[in-house]
């Protein structure tokens, strides 16, 4: 059975033998929810690669300590995948995230498309990108994962552009295009960017200025998949040619 994991922040001096101490809503949940006890073994990582195993000392209601048994660092992993996720209506935005970060996404970008039915402006933009990256936290908890995806502040296509000319791969979903995704060269290393467009579909100003800056329009299948699930199929679709998932 996999061993729960927490989140801390400070993982730079753990070391074996050492005790890393979880507070606030980490320990909330560690003693309250999985009611963790001492003896059991757990893993603690910092969402930046350090991962420590380790097993509970002391359960109380505001902290749980933990010794460490060992550390181990995961290097970053290539090629990165980057989403650029349109904003969706609901809470459509928060599945995507949550299934982009468990199948392994590395960055994920939230688009204010033309569109798009749902709009951040002003404070509502960063609430929705704290809520994303919370959102985020928990999936990769979820997923075991060391190495959380980092979730970036809103962007314009403007901006979009720019991450496209950067990109060893930019692909745009589109479900007219002719080149199914699966048959699309995959790099080795540097980013693989997916853009996935709103409920309303991506604009043809959009799409011509994507594809003037080097995307490819790629198709998934034959059937037709929300804003919020297409991402993530997509994103499996391209790890799975990949060493990433062999």
């Amino acid at each position: 059975m996999a061993h729960p994991v927490f989140f801390a922040d400070d993982l730079d001096e753990a070391a074996p033998g050492s005790t890393v101490v979880l507070d606030g809503p980490e320990a909330h949940h560690a003693a309250h929810v999985v009611r963790l006890r001492s003896g059991e073994p757990v893993d603690v990582v910092d969402g930046r690669g350090r991962r420590i195993k380790g097993t509970v000392v002391d359960a109380g209601r505001t902290r749980v300590s933990v010794e460490v048994i060992s550390v181990v660092d995961e290097e970053p992993v290539t090629p990165r995948i980057v989403v650029v996720q349109a904003l969706a209506k609901g809470d459509r935005g928060e599945r995507a995230v949550e299934t982009l970060t468990e199948v392994g996404v590395d960055v994920i970008i939230p688009w204010a498309a033309a569109h798009a039915v749902s709009q951040w402006k002003g404070d509502k933009a960063e609430r929705g990108v704290d809520k994303w990256r919370t959102t985020s936290g928990s999936a990769a908890k979820q997923a075991r994962r060391a190495r959380w995806p980092e979730v970036r502040s809103l962007v314009e296509t403007a901006h979009v552009r720019d991450i496209v000319e950067s990109a060893a791969l930019a692909v745009v979903l589109d479900e007219n295009a002719t080149v199914p995704l699966s048959t699309v060269q995959v790099p080795l290393d540097g980013d693989i960017v997916v853009i996935v467009g709103p409920e309303g579909g991506i604009s043809e100003s959009e799409r011509r200025e994507f594809e003037s800056c080097g995307a490819r329009a790629a198709r998934l299948g034959p059937t037709i998949l929300r804003t919020s699930t297409a991402g993530t199929v997509a994103a499996g679709v391209l790890l799975a040619r990949t060493d990433r998932w062999r």
